[in-house]
């Protein structure tokens, strides 16, 4: 039987993100996880509705049991769990469901073969699916961007360098004729859940031990931390006091009685610091003078109460996203996002250099001078690896490159596995 449909699972070790082929965006987009909220005995799968957004669960201190550990899978049974319940909320037409589809995974870059082996009797043997095909998120990644922007570099040349900062791990990764060179990948062991934790110390060492609130710290790094191109000149701007202060923002925790999660208290304020890469010094002082009722605001959040359940950040919003260009600050004996880029562009054929090098601080000293450095940000980080895996579901040659399920009846996964060898 032929597959009438296609899945695409972007299954990272943070989201899930599922969908079927050829759409534009995927139907939904949950944690990999299960959780247990303080008020629930029970293990609770996240909400594949809107209507947790309207109605949303406080998960003030919850437990959480993750099926990826390290980018890798750990626990099969978990993600089995995971994945049954978000596939019931894809099928609800007769005739439909994983007999009848062909699914897209996603799938970490050197993957061990015991971990293929389990992903592999998961789709087949669990879940039942009729085809599977196996991908990695650079080359998925590089085909929705070539394609989005057909008079590019990355589709002219079909050749590009894709980072790949996931949750556990980054990897940064050539990409040439839409298959990735696995070996000139680089991996650097830190991801967001690390910067994470490292936000929690500090705020926790500084205003409110948030040592327990992952779901709540992933939310204020989300939208408040950001990755600064002045690094000295934002540390000078973050002594500051009063409106000077461009980067002091107010973060409110959930109190599980009038709002069960956290919120930016002046999401105005918070953007200010955007105000910074548009000018000069002169022109980012002028911004709080046009502003008056900003300023009043600064004024009377010097003297936060912490029985509020609210905390300042300042200089925390661009120090945490700095570690994974500087690792060694928090202990790790790898290299930087900079260095790791370098690493993997010569670890290429020279031919390549030139167009794989197509953020200009920290590459430049370290790129020759007849090399030009460029670099395209995705139009959302978050949903192009999933949309590269839609585009290729839906071409033409998608059914002759999956494996189905009598092959692997017959061949076992090991042989499979060999057609999706780069």
């Amino acid at each position: 039987m032929q597959p009438s449909t296609v899945v695409v699972l972007d299954n990272g070790g943070g989201l899930i993100k599922a969908g079927l082929g050829g759409e534009m965006d995927p139907t939904a987009i949950i944690p990999n996880c299960l959780y247990r909220p303080l008020s629930s005995k029970k293990w609770l799968h996240p909400s594949t509705t809107t209507a947790a957004v309207s109605d949303p669960i406080d998960l003030t201190s919850a437990a959480v049991r993750r099926p990826i550990d390290r980018g890798y899978l750990i626990n099969p049974d978990l993600q089995r769990d995971i994945w049954a319940h978000l596939l019931s909320s894809l099928f609800h037409r007769p005739n439909t469901g994983p007999a009848h589809s062909a699914l897209l995974l996603t799938e970490p870059l050197f993957a061990l073969p015991s971990i293929q082996r389990a992903t592999d009797e998961l789709v087949f043997e669990d879940l039942g699916f009729a085809a599977l095909y196996v991908a990695d998120s650079p080359s998925l990644a590089h085909l929705y961007e070539a394609s989005r922007r057909p008079m590019g570099l990355a589709s002219k040349a079909q050749c590009s360098l894709v980072v790949d900062c996931g949750f556990s791990f980054t990897h940064a990764a050539p990409v040439f004729q839409n298959f990735t060179l696995n070996y000139a990948a680089k991996r650097i062991d830190l991801g967001g859940k690390a910067l994470t934790n490292y936000l929690k110390e500090l705020v926790s060492y500084r205003s409110v031990n948030v040592m327990d609130e992952t779901f709540v710290m992933d939310d204020v790094k989300e939208k408040l931390c950001f990755v600064s191109l002045d690094v000295s000149r934002d540390l000078q701007i973050a002594r500051k006091p009063g409106k000077e202060n461009l980067l002091r923002c107010t973060y409110v925790l959930p109190d599980g009685v009038t709002h069960t999660r956290g919120f930016v208290k002046d999401p105005d304020e918070a953007q200010r610091y955007l105000s910074l890469t548009d000018g000069d010094g002169d022109q980012t002082a002028n911004l709080g003078s046009d502003h008056p009722h900003v300023t009043e605001k600064l004024e009377d959040r010097k003297k936060t109460d912490l029985t509020k359940n609210e905390f300042d950040l300042t200089n925390e919003r661009f120090l945490v996203p700095e570690m994974i260009f500087h690792p060694a600050d928090l202990g790790m004996n790898q290299a930087g996002l900079a260095e790791c880029i370098v690493r993997a562009v010569n670890s290429c054929h020279p031919y390549l250099h030139p167009l794989l090098y197509e953020r200009e601080k920290e590459l430049r000293p370290l790129v020759p001078d007849d090399y030009r450095v460029k670099i395209t940000a995705q139009e959302d980080p978050i949903l192009g690896v999933w949309r590269g895996g839609s585009l290729l579901a839906s071409s033409p040659d998608f059914e002759a490159m999956c494996v189905t399920k009598a092959e692997y009846e017959e061949l076992g996964s090991a042989r499979c596995r060999q057609r999706f060898f780069h």
